[in-house]
């Protein structure tokens, strides 16, 4: 037992994340790289799914958002529960990592004000 006075909580999101990337990695990659190879790609370079809202997929015993688990495992990163895949593009079924950046939940919520007002400029993506 520590003398530390601090309890350490571990996000379980994070945790997960952390596995996959350093144990799973390359059953992870071929998963996330026939997701993309499903899609459609439209005009705008989304990788679009036929799913009605985001897809999920199921991975040694989580379900995840496709975009989540693509962003994460291309960049390397383990996203904490706090932190949001946000789509640059506005299309929340969209799995083209090109199109995502992480953020938190402010972030997101003034990319959809901004796209309501300006609506999205592909050019910059």
């Amino acid at each position: 037992m520590s003398d530390s006075p601090y309890i350490e909580f571990r996000d379980h999101g994070r945790a997960w994340f952390e596995d996959v990337i350093r144990n799973h990695y390359e059953e992870a990659l071929a998963r996330a790289n026939s997701l993309l190879d499903e899609a459609t790609v439209d005009e705008n370079g989304c990788y679009v799914t036929e799913t009605i809202s985001p897809q999920k997929l199921r991975f040694l015993g989580r379900q995840e958002r496709a975009y989540r688990f693509i962003f994460c495992l291309f960049n390397h990163y383990a996203a904490n529960s706090t932190e949001v895949v946000r789509h640059r593009c506005n299309n929340r079924r969209c799995i083209n990592p090109d199109h995502m950046q992480l953020g938190d939940h402010r972030e997101n919520h003034w990319d959809d004000v901004d796209f309501r007002a300006n609506g999205v400029d592909f050019r910059l993506i």
